[in-house]
């Protein structure tokens, strides 16, 4: 998965998996998700947003399952 740091006040980076459709969200709190079956187009969007943070909680978060990603230890 390719990641790319962002310049967002609560997001730290995002990564995107073109075959399984996973976008990965790192937060500035290190929390880190995947939002499931997301198109190319929606993770571009995201990354071409005015703001990051505001995009993901109107547009990625309401329609995309979303699951944490375990923290390694």
């Amino acid at each position: 998965m390719q990641r790319a740091g962002v310049e967002s006040s609560s997001v730290r980076w995002v990564g995107y998996d073109l075959e399984e459709q996973v976008l990965e969200v790192g937060f500035v709190g290190g929390g880190v998700y995947h939002y499931l079956d997301v198109p190319p187009e929606a993770a571009l969007a995201l990354l071409e947003a005015d703001s990051i943070g505001r995009h993901l909680n109107a547009e990625i978060k309401p329609a995309y399952e979303c699951r944490p990603v375990p923290r390694a230890s």
